[in-house]
């Protein structure tokens, strides 16, 4: 009986595992949801990218083995290998076809990222600024508009421009599949345009401190009578603390704004479901208030606004001074300061006790 050459085997065996491994790569879920136009040309870009990566990686692995294997040292065998000066035609094949692969897949990648970053009509212009440890937006082109909320109106094009106060961040919306890097003293900008409804996390995704992993808040995508009601309802609640949108109640405003404005990211306050340890816990922030206030002869509640004001005014033994940003007197009106206010010394456990 004839035997099978090592070489055919090991070709086969190639070819077997380069099925298996591509229809592996393909299965897998690497992604979470499209909810973007940029979404669906980028898996395909990864799809792509993995069909040719499984091939070049197993063949590259199979001549490694077969050649480890065939062209091993026999016991004893102390001789030196034959001299080998090379094969130029095969130097050729190996330069040349890994070189038109990655030139043909570098210009796919181009052809994708133009076509996503190209201008649209009637984008939007959305202003972004990070700082330790969260997000802050600015709607120029609906009134001015400033919120710790990202939201945006399903498949009206965006144009972000990205800004930091402090250090490296990096603004990432993974449903979105772009993100680009928030450099102090330099704006950056990407494009976007939302195509399915829904709330999808905002996501920094550069080491910029302690807080870095808390530095979480959503995006929601809404649809056209939605926006412009969300839009309304905030120049409302500037002027009112959030009542109205919240039905009078000022527990439920109070709520809405810990939340949007990323306060939980941070703190850990039972009534709002957060578990955040880099600031202190707000659970008994009312005994505290009331201690800290009687120190510097002042009520609870001047205690509360300075301190979500000018932390550095009061910071609380055990935590470092700059870990909370120092903009909220800009970033929330007076009014939406006090529905907050209200709120932190309302809940809790020694809230009773005022």
């Amino acid at each position: 009986m004839r035997r099978r050459h090592p070489l055919l085997g090991a070709t086969l065996l190639a070819l077997v595992a380069t099925a298996i491994g591509i229809a592996i790569v393909l299965a897998i879920d690497w992604w979470p949801s499209q909810a973007s136009t940029a979404s669906k040309p980028i898996d395909t870009l990864y799809d792509v990218l993995l069909i040719i990566s499984v091939p070049v990686f197993v063949l590259v692995m199979t001549v490694a083995l077969y050649s480890v294997y065939a062209f091993r040292a026999r016991p004893g065998d102390m001789r030196d290998g034959a001299p080998i000066h090379g094969n130029t035609r095969l130097e050729v094949v190996w330069v040349t076809i890994p070189f038109i692969i990655v030139s043909a897949l570098a210009a796919y990648g181009w052809i994708v990222l133009d076509d996503i970053e190209a201008k649209q009509k009637g984008e939007m212009r959305i202003n972004v600024t990070a700082q330790q440890f969260a997000w802050s937006f600015d709607y120029p082109e609906e009134g001015g508009i400033k919120s710790n909320q990202l939201v945006l109106e399903k498949d009206r094009p965006v144009r972000f421009y990205i800004k930091s106060k402090d250090v490296l961040h990096d603004f990432w919306v993974p449903d979105f599949r772009l993100k680009t890097d928030a450099v102090p003293g330099l704006t950056t900008h990407i494009r976007v345009k939302p195509n399915r409804v829904g709330s999808y996390p905002v996501v920094c995704a550069e080491l910029c401190g302690i807080g870095h992993s808390t530095m979480r808040q959503t995006v929601r995508v809404l649809e056209k009578a939605d926006y412009e009601k969300w839009i309304a309802d905030q120049g409302q609640s500037e002027e009112d603390g959030g009542m109205a949108a919240a039905g009078g109640d000022p527990v439920d405003a109070g709520r809405t704004l810990f939340d949007g404005t990323g306060c939980g990211a941070c703190h850990t306050l039972a009534d709002a479901g957060s578990t955040g340890a880099v600031g202190p816990e707000l659970d008994d922030l009312a005994a505290q208030a009331a201690k800290y206030a009687k120190q510097e002869g002042i009520s609870p509640e001047q205690y509360v606004r300075q301190a979500i004001v000018e932390p550095s005014e009061f910071v609380v033994p055990d935590f470092d001074d700059g870990l909370m940003p120092g903009d909220y007197g800009t970033q929330l009106s007076p009014a939406e300061i006090d529905t907050l206010v209200k709120y932190l010394l309302t809940v809790g456990k020694g809230a009773n006790a005022q």
